[in-house]
């Protein structure tokens, strides 16, 4: 791995080091998209790869063309204005939509084959699974922005997606909150499915042209007012009642891990203080920092939000105790309140500043603690991140 001390922060306690010893993985996946369409499909891909490509290089490849979708629609739509009626910016390349459909599309199918190259070269650990959800939840910001793109902020404003984004929090949180608890990862229905959809958006927006969403479905119900209902249906109606059902079930049934009610919502605390802040910071905002400078917000809170659950899973995967408190929320906090209580940090660009100030910090610590643990692992288990060791073989 290498000689870099900066790296060699040792994040994970002993106790959590020896909790990965005796990790075994469980889930299940009831969706009927999953059964009867992608886990055939990635069954019939992962028999064209190589055994050489250790499963950790398809996770990482299919993160980094989300990031690169991330980064296309930043570019070409800075202000979410490209694809708006009202006030719009130059427009987005019909390309970029179609690569974006494509590189999501690659991005699902690796995230999908991953697990299975690693069953099929005989290499399945924690590590990949933690480097896969960890992975993941990074993503879980990136991907719905790009999809607004597509729609623009004249009927839905920037105000309004960061909440639905929110929703995309909630759901993958919740999920893993609720692993936490019952020691199985229950795979959320709508995962798939919506990821089948926003691909199909993307790919649709390429050939036809962003306005083909400009129309009312009835009563100025408009393609933008739906793609915000469905964000709150999959959260409320789809996913957290059934979270909260499988957690009361493995208590009825004395399946789970049977912790008492403060242990049990224990997860629970430094995710509501992210949503607290971040809330406080957007509807206080004396520039309405969310409306000139959303996608950086949405990136800042989103990667609070992956460090959040990158050690909620850290957690649950070690048999440890989980964090009560993030120390990353300090910084937050402290730039939450400069802009909003100290009248000389009330122009828009000192607010920007410290936006992205801490933006930086915080992308850069998020970074340092996934390599780090990354690092840490594959000592303690003497494998390679991204490299099958011939002995795995």
């Amino acid at each position: 791995m290498g000689n870099f001390k900066l790296l060699d922060y040792e994040y994970l306690s002993p106790q959590q080091l020896a909790g990965f010893e005796t990790y075994k993985y469980s889930s299940i996946d009831s969706s009927p998209i999953g059964k009867y369409i992608t886990h055939p499909f990635w069954n019939f891909v992962v028999k064209f790869c190589p055994t050489w490509i250790a499963p950790n290089v398809l996770t990482f490849s299919g993160f980094l063309l989300i990031v690169l979708n991330f980064v296309m629609f930043a570019y070409y739509d800075p202000n979410f204005n490209a694809s708006s009626i009202n006030k719009p910016d130059a427009p987005i390349p019909r390309w970029v939509f179609l690569l974006a459909g494509i590189n999501l599309f690659l991005a699902h199918t690796l995230d999908g084959i991953d697990g299975k190259q690693a069953r099929r070269t005989g290499t399945s650990g924690p590590l990949g699974e933690l480097f896969d959800h960890g992975c993941d939840s990074w993503s879980s910001a990136m991907i719905p922005v790009c999809l607004y793109s597509a729609f623009g902020s004249s009927d839905l404003t920037t105000f309004r997606m960061f909440f639905c984004v929110w929703n995309v929090f909630i759901n993958f949180y919740t999920s893993h909150w609720e692993k936490y608890n019952t020691g199985v990862l229950f795979l959320p229905w709508g995962y798939d499915g919506a990821m089948i959809v926003v691909i199909f958006l993307l790919t649709i927006t390429g050939i036809f042209g962003h306005e083909i969403w400009y129309f009312s479905l009835w009563n100025g119900f408009t393609a933008s007012h739906l793609f915000e209902f469905l964000f709150y249906f999959s959260a409320l109606v789809t996913n957290v009642p059934v979270v909260l059902w499988n957690i009361y079930v493995s208590y009825r049934d004395r399946t789970g891990k049977m912790r008492p009610f403060v242990e049990a919502v224990r997860p629970l605390f430094p995710i509501l203080l992210l949503t607290a802040i971040s809330t406080i910071w957007v509807t206080q905002s004396p520039n309405d920092i969310v409306s000139t400078d959303a996608r950086i917000m949405i990136l800042l809170v989103g990667t609070l939000f992956s460090n959040i659950c990158s050690r909620l899973i850290v957690a649950y995967m070690s048999n440890q105790r989980c964090d009560a408190f993030n120390l990353l929320l300090i910084p937050l906090s402290v730039v939450v309140a400069c802009v909003w209580l100290l009248p000389a940090n009330r122009s828009l660009l000192v607010e920007e500043g410290l936006l992205y100030l801490l933006t930086i910090f915080i992308v850069c610590a998020h970074i340092h603690y996934g390599t780090c643990i990354v690092r840490q692992m594959c000592r303690h288990f003497h494998i390679d991140c991204f490299h099958i060791r011939q002995h795995s073989e």
